[in-house]
């Protein structure tokens, strides 16, 4: 038997060893932790100015109609504590360090001109997810779908205020509201070992948050706001332990 042969035949035989382990049974606890990427899809509804000087509003509404924003995917740390409470019933707790959103606006009506980096804002979103896993503790890979919420909150909402039209608008303050929010959530961990398992999954998360700004004193105050969707696509691998 050629050598490629036995590495084969070893390598099946180290896999229905492994296909024995009894992962993720009742009553236990896995703690994960690795990286997820937040690939938000994002789109800014109309936005509407009250107050300010006369004449304020309607030239700010004319300079945003139809504005539009975009904001990149980011990566981040994340960890995540799975409690079985049955051999296919489980809730997991997940948070991430939390990551720098960056929102780009572009406003077609004043000639298609971009405002990259308009706005940043620390965004945090802890969610609890009750999962359903298939397959038997004894199996190897364990496929789930699960559903949960999130508590959507935004800090350090920072206006660029460099860029005029930013400055215009949000010279006083910018801010995003929180919000509650669903969880789609699918997945698949492979266990390496009793202990030791990989964990990838992907969640949709349909965000809708209140964008307000209020302008500098210059055009006296005029408050501007919009709904901003996020509505990300988390792509989530972790490696678990099992206490």
């Amino acid at each position: 038997m050629s050598s490629f042969k036995k590495s084969v035949l070893l390598s099946a035989m180290l896999l229905a060893v492994a296909g024995g382990v009894h992962a993720q049974k009742a009553g236990d606890d896995i703690i994960s932790a690795g990286i997820v990427n937040v690939n938000p899809n994002s789109s800014l509804g109309t936005l509407s100015t009250t107050g300010g000087f006369p004449g304020v509003a309607g030239a700010f509404g004319v300079t945003t109609s139809a504005a539009s924003a975009s904001i990149a995917s980011v990566n981040t740390l994340t960890i995540g504590w799975l409690h079985m409470f049955t051999d296919n019933i489980a809730a997991e707790l997940a948070i991430g360090v939390p990551p720098k959103l960056t929102v780009d606006v572009t406003t077609p009506k004043a000639a298609a001109i971009p405002h990259p980096g308009a706005a940043t804002s620390t965004y945090m979103a802890p969610a609890v997810i009750a999962k359903y896993l298939f397959n038997k503790p004894g199996e190897q890979w364990r496929p789930y779908v699960g559903l949960g919420a999130t508590y959507v909150s935004f800090s350090n909402v920072t206006a660029n205020l460099s860029d005029a039209l930013v400055n215009n608008l949000a010279g006083t303050s910018a801010s995003l509201s929180s919000t509650w929010a669903p969880v789609y959530n699918a997945g698949v961990i492979y266990n390496i070992n009793d202990r030791w398992s990989v964990n990838a999954s992907v969640s949709y998360i349909p965000v809708s948050t209140t964008a307000t700004f209020i302008s500098s004193a210059a055009t006296g105050g005029a408050t501007t706001s919009g709904t901003l969707k996020l509505d990300t696509m988390d792509y989530v691998i972790r490696v678990g332990y099992k206490f």
